[in-house]
C-alpha cells in the first residue's frame, strides 16, 4: 500500500504521496473549475512553489491531494511573501511564484515574462485580540488606527487601552492589498512588522490591545476576532459581490508557459474537486463563485 509522507523542515512543506491522477483539461489562468477526466496518466518530478503566506494553507493541501494521485511528484510549498514569490519565479529559482497581487503591481518585476494562473480568491480582514471590546469600525477609523492618528481603543468605543498595531513586512501581498483598500495612499505607522500571516495570528492572539489583518484562512483561531467594517461582515458572500472590498486573487505565476508537472499541478488546482471542496473548506472563494472581476488597475466590473 502506498504511504503518505509529510515533512516539515524550517517552514518548508514537502509532501509526497500515492494513487492515480485524473488528468484535467488544459489550464487557463482566468478559467474556473474544470472536470477531471477518467484518464489515469501519472506525472513525476519536482516543483517548488513559494511566496504568499495567504495562499500557503491552500497550496499545501492541494499539493497533498495532487501527490496522493501522483506518487512520483514532489511539490514543495514555501512562504516568504508575495514579493519573494515573484522575485524567485522571475529568476528561475522556483517553478511557481505565489502572489496576492498582480505582477504588474510589483516594482522590479517584469510582468511580461510571467504567466498568470489565478487559482482562488482570498478575503482579508482586520483582526484584534479577542479581549478588545470593539467589534466594528468604520473604514475611516481603521485608517486612522493604522496611520497612527488613533492610539487608544477608547477613541473608537472600546475601553481605555493602548492600541498595538502589528503590520506585515514590506513585500507582503497581504499588506499591499490591505493598504490599497484601507489607507488610500497614506503611509502606515512605523511599528512591529512580521513576515507571515501565521506569525501575525499568534502575536495578535497573545498581545493585549493588538490589531492587524489576516487572510480569511487564518481567522478560525483562538485569541483573535475579525472586525466588521462599516457594519459589513468579512465573509465569503460579501467578498463575492465586492460588498467586502478587501480581497485579492491568489495568483500562481510561472516564467513563461507552464509545462510538465508544473502544468499538471496548476491544472489540478482548477478541477471541481479542488475548487468546490478544498477551496471553500479552507476559507477561500472559488473563481466561478465571484460575481465581479477586478483587474490589475483595481477596476471592478460585474460578471
Amino acid at each position: 500500500m502506498n504511504k503518505t509522507v509529510v515533512g516539515i523542515v524550517g517552514g518548508v512543506v514537502v509532501i509526497a504521496a500515492g494513487f492515480a491522477l485524473y488528468s484535467s483539461a488544459n489550464h487557463s489562468g482566468n478559467s474556473g473549475a474544470k472536470t477531471s477526466s477518467s484518464a489515469t496518466t501519472k506525472v513525476s518530478g519536482k516543483v517548488l512553489a513559494l511566496g504568499s503566506t495567504a495562499l500557503q494553507p491552500l497550496a499545501e493541501q492541494v499539493a497533498t491531494s495532487f501527490q496522493e494521485k501522483n506518487p512520483g511528484a514532489t511539490i514543495t510549498v514555501q512562504g516568504g511573501g508575495s514579493g519573494a514569490g515573484l522575485s524567485q519565479v522571475s529568476s528561475g529559482s522556483a517553478q511557481i511564484g505565489n502572489s496576492d497581487v498582480f505582477a504588474e503591481e510589483k516594482s522590479g518585476v517584469d510582468a511580461s515574462k510571467l504567466q498568470d494562473h489565478k487559482v482562488a480568491v482570498v478575503g482579508i480582514a482586520p483582526v484584534v485580540n479577542s479581549e478588545v471590546q470593539v467589534s466594528s469600525l468604520s473604514k475611516d477609523q481603521l485608517r486612522d488606527i493604522f496611520t497612527g492618528k488613533v492610539t487608544n481603543w477608547k477613541e473608537v468605543g472600546g475601553k481605555d487601552e493602548k492600541i498595538v498595531v502589528i503590520n506585515r513586512a514590506t513585500g507582503s501581498g497581504t499588506r499591499a492589498v490591505f493598504e490599497k483598500n484601507v489607507l488610500n495612499g497614506q503611509a502606515a505607522i512605523k511599528t512591529t512588522e512580521q513576515d507571515s500571516n501565521g506569525t501575525v495570528q499568534k502575536i495578535v492572539s497573545t498581545t493585549p490591545g493588538a490589531i492587524s489583518y489576516l487572510a480569511f484562512a487564518y481567522l478560525d483561531a483562538s485569541g483573535i476576532k475579525a472586525l466588521n467594517i462599516d457594519k459589513v461582515t468579512p465573509d465569503k458572500k460579501n467578498v463575492e459581490d465586492n460588498s467586502w472590498p478587501i480581497w485579492a486573487y491568489e495568483h500562481m505565476y510561472t516564467k513563461g508557459s507552464a509545462t510538465g508537472t508544473t502544468k499538471a499541478f496548476l491544472d489540478y488546482f482548477l478541477t471541481k474537486d479542488v475548487q468546490k471542496t478544498l477551496v471553500p473548506k479552507l476559507g477561500y472563494i472559488g473563481l466561478t463563485d465571484m460575481k465581479v472581476t477586478r483587474d490589475a488597475a483595481g477596476k471592478v466590473t460585474n460578471n
